[in-house]
């Protein structure tokens, strides 16, 4: 989502690890998706964090290498020290032309070495929303989109069923009834309280100019109406379904799998383990129906960035190897079979997907999505503030869901501090 520079605090996401990184700071040469502009010798290097991928990606730099004559060099690490890795060969010349950044409030801070893509024919195949922007600068590229909602058991529900929250109520109502976990969350921080709380903050006109204003003491979440129905949600969830607090993830999705959980609210992630199980029913991801939401919370867990500060011919030499990532069939195909991605990109055939990645790429390709507002939290806050809130609310049965949303409030204020 192109969200402005001004709002700088922010929180990863806890299913990826945390990505740093940067790119330039004014319009280049256009890029050619077959090695394109006689600068062959201009050798280029990558230094990214999804250490999931190092082995598939040095395999595509070498076809590449093979197809060009442009020699690419993938600079490993570890994954957990990259920023303070990427931050030393920054401050010693000796950074990358190629590398991770994870979202504006990374990007803020690194500005300086952001070389602007805007003017680049391939990022114009960006899925709606999903590139990284500061202010009107392109600054990154995304790896791949990624995407949460309610993962639902097609034999047990239909999705006209839970469109608003009459219907959700009712459908889980009708599930405790027969002794079924209607809706399944899990203990873990993001899964218990990070997630879910992203769609009343996403619902709003302009997310991060609310939480700056939230920040600022000018709104408040209990004054505000897609919080206080939120509020209600939660307070039938907990009321009508066992409590998540003794659920770790792989119980919320093996439950799942074995049919005693009608839904679960989780991200396409969770259809690997779905595999596992080899689930012998038909699954689907529907919206969480705050407010009537008909749309999937879609984000990006990390960019493609080119670094400003190399001289322009090596600058050149980065957008030809992004170009070729995204144009070139073979590229194309490193995303979708061997990195696994789920393309951002509206010009990448995805080929077979699993039913809950399928329904996020058409969410991601059609624009029609709400975007990951939990990233902009700030630092920290669903680990330390959030959950310890939501906690005591599935512990507390007297806790209403409007002391909740007050009791979020007050933390959201501390970790503003």
């Amino acid at each position: 989502m192109a969200f402005n520079k001004k709002f700088v605090t922010g929180m990863t996401f806890a299913a990826t690890i945390s990505l740093l990184a940067a790119c330039g700071g004014g319009g280049g040469d256009e890029g050619g998706s077959e090695g394109g502009s006689g600068e062959q010798s201009q050798g280029i290097s990558i230094f990214q964090t999804k250490v999931e991928i190092s082995e598939q990606l040095e395999a595509a730099a070498e076809a590449y290498t093979e197809e060009t004559g442009v020699p690419v060099e993938v600079i490993g690490t570890t994954g957990d020290d990259y920023a303070q890795q990427l931050q030393i060969r920054l401050n010693n010349g000796t950074g990358p032309s190629i590398m991770s950044v994870q979202n504006a409030e990374v990007a803020e801070r690194l500005e300086s070495y952001l070389y602007d893509l805007s003017g680049e024919d391939f990022v114009s195949n960006i899925a709606p929303d999903m590139e990284l922007m500061l202010d009107d600068k392109l600054v990154g590229v995304p790896y791949s989109v990624e995407g949460f909602g309610i993962v639902y058991n097609t034999e047990m529900v239909d999705p006209a069923d839970i469109q608003d929250y009459d219907s959700f109520v009712s459908t889980l109502e009708d599930f405790n009834a027969e002794g079924i976990n209607g809706f399944g969350l899990s203990s873990e921080a993001y899964f218990l309280i990070g997630h879910i709380s992203n769609y009343p903050f996403s619902l709003q006109e302009d997310p991060v100019e609310f939480m700056e204003q939230l920040s600022n003491g000018e709104v408040t979440l209990t004054e505000t109406e897609e919080f206080q129905r939120f509020g209600e949600f939660m307070e039938a969830i907990r009321d009508n379904t066992p409590t998540p607090l003794n659920t770790t993830y792989d119980t919320q999705v093996g439950d799942f799998a074995a049919g005693q959980t009608a839904m679960i609210h989780q991200g396409n992630w969770a259809a690997g383990m779905l595999d596992e199980f080899e689930v012998d029913f038909e699954y689907g991801m529907a919206p969480f129906p705050l407010e009537g939401n008909d749309k999937l919370a879609v984000g990006v867990g990390s960019n493609w960035a080119v670094n400003a500060e190399k001289d322009q011919a090596e600058i050149d030499a980065a957008i030809e190897f992004l170009d070729w990532l995204h144009n070139n069939e073979t590229g194309q195909r490193f995303i979708v079979e061997e990195f696994g991605f789920i393309p951002a990109m509206t010009n990448i055939e995805a080929g077979d997907l699993d039913p809950l990645s399928q329904a996020v790429l058409e969410a991601s390709n059609s624009g029609e999505t709400i975007p990951w507002s939990h990233n902009y939290y700030p630092a920290n806050v669903v680990p330390n503030d959030f959950t310890p809130v939501a906690e005591s609310f599935f512990v507390n049965e007297d806790m209403t869901g409007e002391e909740l949303v007050e009791n979020l409030q007050a933390a959201w204020e501390n970790a503003a501090q």
